[in-house]
């Protein structure tokens, strides 16, 4: 039997440099499952894909919120060639019902729990409408395969836990995975970066110092004693103000860290609240960016922007936050996602007749009380935002700000980093331009 795992492709022009872990990982489970299959990786976004040249028996389907029509549209050409379809990833997980009317299957949850069922059941002819995975231990997952797909992408994407503790409202990660962290065995992931990641990768968990402080601490010791790499990834502001902040920044960056994400979330504190976001802030969310950026690290904010309790003077006063704590910034116009809090907040002012494919970060999906605030200017100053926070000036300028403890890979991978999204900046804001010229 033939397996095509497919990623679904994104709606917009802003691509990713990571190569979608989902690929490898799945195609590992696999293998790891049944030995004798045959399994082809087809990213969309990199790959044009035709279901009338599909020859496979079974094709999975992983998408997000953002790519499902895309996914939908896709599974139904497959079926009506006949092909049995999969459909996984957090959307079907979250709206199951709706991913089941384009598929044969839908997994709901964490596929390494049923997977070798679903796949027993594919072989018999017999697949279930709804798989449902269940949270399950770390230990044992297999090492991603090692596919061709690598010489597309600069990164590799892993991850070491699942599970968030916080609450934000706008976030389905708890929904998904878990209030309660889960960590893979140290020795394993370890390995697995040491085989797997080239000289620069990616770290998806969605905190990546948070949680156990003594179990982090081991899992950066034992990443320093291999190969010497550089990572990026996603941590809160509130673990680094506690009293092994130094020590864990430091073991961070002795093991490769050379930038950091963080939750910056909201510029108010009735943002914050209005979020849910404020207990991962810590006491004092700038004194614990001096200190990420002391060790020669990088930080870039994450922040929403653009929602109910906010102004037109937000966007200017995201771009003073930028230039006063020299940091990048990554702004998002607040998406509420289905599954979270925030969806059922705003679903009476979303936008009529829009798909999940607006559902971006770039653009306005719901209508704002600010008279001010129409769809149209908040998408013009999220543009110009990030045309200002992208410009090579302020690129330079901040850069020229790290420490030199973190010279040079901070420095030279960080400015990379920035070049590549002041490209993607500049195509998303054509693509936008376009899109009002042709209304």
């Amino acid at each position: 039997m033939k397996i095509t795992i497919v990623f679904s492709k994104y709606p917009f022009s802003e691509r990713s440099p990571v190569l979608p872990p989902i690929l490898e990982y799945l195609a590992a489970q696999t293998l790891q499952a049944d030995p004798s299959l045959e399994i082809e990786l087809i990213d969309a976004n990199k790959t044009p894909v035709n279901p009338d040249e599909l020859n496979t028996d079974l094709v999975a389907i992983s998408m997000m919120t953002v790519t499902a029509p895309w996914a939908y549209r896709f599974a139904d050409e497959c079926r009506l060639r006949g092909l049995r379809v999969v459909l996984g990833g957090i959307h079907p997980t979250i709206l199951p019902g709706e991913a089941a009317g384009h598929a044969d299957a839908v997994v709901v949850g964490e596929a390494e729990s049923i997977w070798p069922e679903l796949l027993c059941d594919a072989k018999a002819g017999k697949l279930k409408t709804i798989y449902w995975g269940r949270k399950m231990a770390l230990d044992g997952i297999p090492v991603p395969i090692d596919s061709d797909l690598k010489r597309d992408y600069r990164f590799r994407a892993f991850f070491t836990m699942r599970g968030c503790p916080y609450s934000c409202r706008f976030c389905s990660v708890p929904g998904v995975y878990g209030k309660s962290i889960r960590y893979r065995p140290v020795q394993e992931v370890a390995a697995e970066i040491e085989t797997r990641a080239g000289k620069v990768w990616f770290n998806g968990d969605d905190n990546i110092w948070g949680g156990d402080i003594k179990r982090n601490l081991a899992l950066f010791g034992e990443i320093a004693q291999g190969t010497r790499k550089y990572w990026y990834g996603f941590g809160d502001l509130k673990t680094v103000q506690g009293d092994d902040g130094d020590r864990l920044l430091a073991a961070a960056g002795k093991s490769g860290l050379f930038s950091v994400m963080v939750g910056w979330e909201s510029n108010s504190e009735t943002g914050l609240r209005h979020f849910g976001a404020a207990g991962k802030q810590g006491s004092d969310r700038i004194e614990a960016i001096r200190r990420i950026q002391s060790h020669g690290i990088y930080v870039v904010l994450f922040i929403v922007i653009g929602g109910m309790y906010d102004d037109i003077d937000s966007f200017r006063r995201t771009l003073e936050i930028a230039d006063t704590l020299n940091v990048g910034v990554h702004p998002i116009l607040i998406m509420p996602l289905p599954g979270t809090d925030l969806f059922e907040e705003y679903r009476s002012c979303l936008l009529p007749g829009q798909g999940w494919e607006h559902f971006t970060g770039i653009n306005a999906v719901f209508e704002h009380p600010d008279a001010q605030m129409t769809v149209f200017r908040r998408e013009q100053e999220y543009h110009r935002l990030r045309r200002d926070l992208y410009s090579l000036g302020r690129i330079v300028r901040r850069i020229s700000m790290i420490p030199l403890r973190g010279f040079p890979h901070s420095h030279f991978l960080s400015f990379m980093k920035e070049i590549s999204m002041h490209r993607e900046m500049k195509k998303a804001h054509q693509v936008w331009q376009e899109k009002y010229l042709h209304m």
